[in-house]
């Protein structure tokens, strides 16, 4: 299994959603978060259900589950080596909102025309 870079994408504006929504969950949901993370790293395209599921239009979907909630990270790939990270959402359904994959595949255009300007450039949390 080909370990992958992780990357998080980042608004025009400088906010970066991933690190915002993982910032504010409790420290317990963040940890697993993390650690599914780090599995998306070492596993890249080989990660499959129950851990990741391809959505639509190539988004994907991390997925955790604590104490009845789900935790889904939204992503897609760039090229065999990288994934880029598009934010994170807290359900208790079973569905995702499709404005949530809208809002991925947005995010995933905006970076395939402007990859540099599109990337977090600071050290992702869970590797410190």
């Amino acid at each position: 299994m080909p370990p992958v870079a992780l990357r998080i994408f980042q608004e025009e504006d400088g906010t970066v959603p991933l690190l915002e929504w993982l910032d504010a969950l409790q420290e317990d949901a963040r940890t697993k978060c993390y650690a599914r993370l780090e599995r998306l790293a070492a596993c890249g395209h080989e990660l499959r259900r129950p851990e990741a599921d391809i959505l639509r239009d190539h988004i994907y979907e991390l997925r955790v589950a604590l104490q009845g909630m789900q935790y889904r990270m939204l992503y897609f790939f760039h090229g065999r080596e990288a994934v880029i990270l598009s934010h994170g959402i807290a359900k208790r359904g079973a569905e995702m909102p499709n404005k949530e994959i809208d809002l991925a595949v947005a995010r995933r255009r905006a970076f395939s025309a402007d990859p540099d300007g599109h990337t977090f450039e600071g050290d992702p949390p869970w590797e410190s």
